[in-house]
């Protein structure tokens, strides 16, 4: 291999999955230092892309997320051909690794799955301990480095801009993200949400709550139940949701994109699981604390929970996120 090879990846659509993918990223440029990495993404992907030091640039995927469009995915590989040395292949589907194939990158390497025989050069064994593990399966695509957790930049300028403008303070307020992109069946109810929020305030504690513009309508009944929260969904940018969080004292979540955004600036996370398990994807943070309440008809990893009641969130009470956030805050625990 060339001493200085040319680099692409085709990235995940999901936050919390690009986020995860920076394991593989770093190792990457442990084992390659002069290596010019490249991530073929989602337009939306290119301020998260950004905050990671490893990579050269991000190309926008032309695309629409699912579409096999034989086509134009033929016709997108060619224009790349003689740029890259190296292709990994992070998504598992079949249509994933057609570009880098018609791109005729030398090398292409990803797991099996969906018997991609012949657009793969080097297939990476994925043992089934490892298939639900999101960071160490794009890390085993290595095949060597160091295992590192995220690492996410932080715009100091933009993110001194941004608390001026809401009015929040640095380590004075709590970041909640009560959304989930995937599904409702992932999310802690609202009221839940919004119990929280009073007791943090109640300790001193400025709230902010952070989502896109589909959590809207969450994010307002949280605020309504709890008056004096802050709420962005919708208001910030990806990278702007990046700097504030980077500035919270303290981050609640449940299994989402935010929830690893968090833990890769490095803020305390309480992360909630319902439908989905923490052994899977956990955020990769040095001060977490996991919420899960291992009930027997969880994980289920469905969007919608099949038996029609969602237990596994409903019946988790504010008392026992709270206490995991008193143990973050070194607060004492509410009597």
């Amino acid at each position: 291999m060339a001493e200085s090879p040319t680099i692409l990846v085709i990235g995940p659509r999901w936050v919390g999955d690009m986020v995860m993918a920076q394991c593989l990223f770093s190792a990457l440029k442990e084992l390659h230092p002069n290596a010019a990495i490249d991530v073929l993404a989602p337009a939306w992907a290119a301020p998260l892309v950004k905050r990671m030091p490893e990579i050269r640039q991000q190309i926008d995927f032309p695309l629409k997320p699912g579409a096999l469009e034989f086509t134009h995915r033929r016709r997108f590989g060619r224009l790349l051909r003689g740029r890259y040395d190296m292709a990994y292949i992070l998504p598992g589907s079949w249509k994933s690794a057609l570009i880098p194939f018609f791109a005729r990158i030398p090398r292409r390497v990803g797991h099996l799955r969906e018997m991609r025989y012949g657009l793969l050069t080097d297939i990476v064994p994925l043992p089934d301990a490892v298939k639900r593990r999101t960071a160490q399966a794009y890390f085993s695509l290595a095949k060597g480095g160091s295992f590192r957790a995220p690492h996410l930049t932080v715009d100091a300028g933009n993110q001194a801009a941004l608390l001026d403008r809401f009015g929040l303070a640095p380590q004075k307020f709590a970041a909640l993200m009560p959304g989930a992109e995937f599904g409702p069946a992932k999310r802690w109810p609202s009221e839940s949400y919004a119990g929280l929020a009073r007791e943090f305030m109640d300790k001193g504690l400025k709230v902010a709550l952070f989502g896109s513009k589909n959590d809207r309508d969450v994010t307002a009944e949280i605020a309504a139940l709890a008056r004096g929260v802050v709420d962005l969904a919708g208001q910030t940018r990806l990278e702007d949701a990046i700097d504030l969080i980077a500035a919270a004292r303290l981050a609640v979540s449940n299994d989402s994109g935010l929830m690893h955004v968090a833990a890769g600036v490095g803020t305390p996370i309480v992360a909630v699981y319902g439908s989905t398990s923490p052994e899977n994807t956990p955020p990769l943070a040095e001060r977490r604390e996991l919420v899960w309440l291992h009930l027997s008809c969880s994980p289920c990893h469905q969007k919608i929970c099949p038996l029609g009641h969602r237990n596994c969130l409903k019946t988790l009470e504010v008392g026992q996120v709270a206490a995991a956030a008193w143990r973050l805050l070194e607060f004492p625990a509410a009597a």
